[in-house]
């Protein structure tokens, strides 16, 4: 099949699709280990996912949508495997032994496998001077940001079991960006809410089998489960899977993958600040500094996305620059 082009779409449309994904997947790191509190994680996993894609299918049904089609369900497991399987059962997985900072710092390297695998962008890419100074900057920010919690987390007990639990978040970050890439390049067919409500709904469904190896169902009990743990898994399938998930596979259609990407950076910035907030932590000048460095490795990577090129017919020019198709955007010199 051969790669979709980047489609179009309204600014405002694109603004709050950006918006839920950094607001939301920012908050999402807390809210998985006060799920796994009460839940056995990978059975949380697929409680949530399942819930989520199963509630989704139902809308679809009710708005009498196509639920059926098998290109797209071929693409739609491919990708639900990859991204919430792979990409989000790591995360789950590892915060069991890693705390949320040292989760946040590994996922940030997500833009960076981005670049890698995204073969069919290198020419782009790779030229982009912008692009590639603001991946490393971010980097550097985020590390900045949670290197105090760091060193604190390395000084500790069973610092080989957490290098472990390292080594698998990277590996789950590259099952995030290569069916991130992949469903960029591979549209599924008819409604998006039924499409994602698949992906969603098979990557329960291989939550499972883990969770069955991993004994999770003995001596578990619902009506032991705390409330907490319980709002917790429901903020994960409304705002966490139904909103974020959706906007973000929406985003991958309409904007560039390396500009997708920033998400990364932005939810650390979130979760520093929820914590301040709600939790009472702590931020020193290292981490504001951090912080600002964050926010301009965004821009730098926007930068030659919004730059408006002369090779671009004049009546294109005069849209949105939001509206540009990828296929017109050049690198930069």
């Amino acid at each position: 099949m051969a790669p979709a082009q980047t489609k179009h779409a309204s600014t405002l449309m694109v603004i709050i699709a950006f918006a839920t994904v950094y607001l939301v997947w920012g908050s999402t790191y807390f809210f998985i280990r006060i799920a796994i509190q009460g839940f056995p994680p990978l059975l949380m996993g697929a409680i949530r996912f399942l819930t989520a894609g199963s509630l989704m299918l139902i809308w679809a049904i009710i708005r009498r949508e196509k639920i059926f089609n098998r290109q797209s369900l071929v693409i739609s497991a491919i990708v639900g495997i990859l991204l919430l399987g792979g990409g989000n059962g790591c995360v789950i997985w590892v915060e069991q032994t890693l705390p949320s900072a040292m989760v946040a710092i590994l996922v940030s390297a997500a833009p960076i496998w981005f670049v890698l695998l995204d073969s069919k962008n290198w020419g782009i890419n790779f030229r982009s001077r912008s692009t590639l100074i603001g991946l490393v900057i971010g980097f550097i920010g985020v590390i900045l940001l949670f290197g105090e919690q760091m060193d604190s987390m390395l000084a500790g007990s069973n610092v080989g079991a957490k290098l472990l639990s390292m080594a698998l978040l990277i590996i789950g970050s590259i099952c995030w960006s290569g069916g991130s890439i992949y469903s960029k390049n591979h549209p599924s067919k008819g409604s998006a809410v039924v499409n994602v409500a698949w992906q969603m709904i098979i990557a329960g469904i291989v939550f499972l089998p883990g969770s069955l190896l991993n004994h999770e169902f003995n001596d578990f009990h619902l009506s032991q489960v705390p409330a907490l743990s319980w709002f917790a898994l429901m903020y994960l399938v409304v705002f966490g899977s139904i909103a974020g998930f959706s906007a973000y596979v929406w985003l991958l259609q309409v904007r560039p993958t390396t500009q997708v990407s920033t998400y990364a950076y932005v939810n650390p910035v979130i979760a520093v600040i929820l914590g301040v907030i709600f939790a009472g932590e702590h931020i020193s000048w290292i981490q504001i500094v951090g912080l600002v460095i964050i926010l301009s490795s965004v821009l730098l990577i926007n930068l030659s996305k919004y730059r408006k090129s002369k090779v671009v017919p004049e009546n294109i020019l005069q849209n949105d620059p939001l509206d540009i198709p990828l296929s017109m955007e050049q690198p930069e010199n």
